[in-house]
């Protein structure tokens, strides 16, 4: 099966703190997939690196099987798989004097042509779309609404409405659930997985609650001081394996006690990869 992400030897620093270190991942088409790491372990860097947002100092990465960056630099033909790649911010980063509908059409605006973008004049079919992808996700009655009256879960649902009007085929959410009360947090988890099972996406989802990760997504990516700690099935990260990779920082991951959360003792849990090796 062909690889919707892949990073080799992804590194980046800051000043003097080291981001990310020799990150090198593959995911394959259609996975949903979580990131999980403290506050500092590199998610947010990382994902930010996929689309070509952030530069590395050194490594490659490939999205949808074209190289976006190379050893610090930007590759020929990245905007446009960047048009294939919606990503979600913890912040939501929609434009609070816009109607919500507006928001959701910004995700159109590389099929858009120049002129009518530059005054956000979108045609009758493309607001029929926008229109469509509220209903996905339940809120088509704050489409005329300024995005600053809504809730932060109906943000969060308007963002993923973009990402559905977008058609993309590569979503990458960054601590999407973050700022939501537990029952939004669930509405979002739950579109992201419909999304990625109806529409045959790609997800990657930076999570710091690992019960969000067991239950909605198969694999686990996890970071730890910018490097890759475990890369197995969400099913095994038990809390004696997440005090084992992150000590101390381990308690950070639980929205819950773990002994509510882990029922069960996993078997034969995968081995640790200090880095991973592709």
């Amino acid at each position: 099966m062909p690889y919707a992400v892949v990073t080799r030897e992804l590194s980046k620093s800051f000043a003097n703190c080291q981001a990310l270190d020799k990150v090198s991942i593959q995911i394959e088409e259609g996975e949903m997939v979580a990131l999980l790491g403290a506050s500092g372990s590199g998610k947010s860097t990382l994902l930010r690196h996929l689309p070509g947002f952030v530069t590395s100092n050194s490594g490659e990465i490939d999205v949808l099987g074209q190289t976006v960056q190379s050893n610090g630099k930007l590759k020929a033909g990245y905007k446009q798989v960047r048009s294939r790649v919606g990503f979600v911010f913890q912040q939501f980063n929609l434009v609070n004097r816009l109607p919500v509908i507006t928001n959701v059409l910004i995700g159109l605006l590389y099929e858009t042509p120049w002129w009518r973008s530059l005054f956000m004049q979108f045609s009758v079919e493309q607001r029929q779309k926008a229109l469509e992808a509220l209903s996905s996700v339940g809120i088509e009655q704050t489409a005329w609404q300024r995005a600053a009256t809504l809730s932060g879960g109906q943000q969060q649902r308007a963002a993923l409405a973009r990402c559905l009007v977008q058609k993309a085929r590569v979503i990458l959410a960054d601590e999407p659930i973050a700022s939501l009360d537990p029952e939004s947090s669930r509405k979002v988890m739950d579109l992201l997985q419909q999304m990625n099972r109806d529409n045959k996406c790609t997800v990657l989802v930076s999570l710091h609650q690992v019960e969000f990760a067991v239950r909605y997504c198969p694999r686990t990516i996890a970071l730890n001081a910018g490097r890759v700690v475990y890369d197995g099935p969400s099913a095994a990260l038990t809390p004696e394996l997440l005090a084992e990779l992150y000590g101390s920082s381990a308690s950070e991951l639980f929205a819950t006690p773990p002994d509510a959360l882990f029922g069960f003792q996993a078997k034969n849990p995968p081995h640790l990869f200090p880095t991973a090796n592709f």
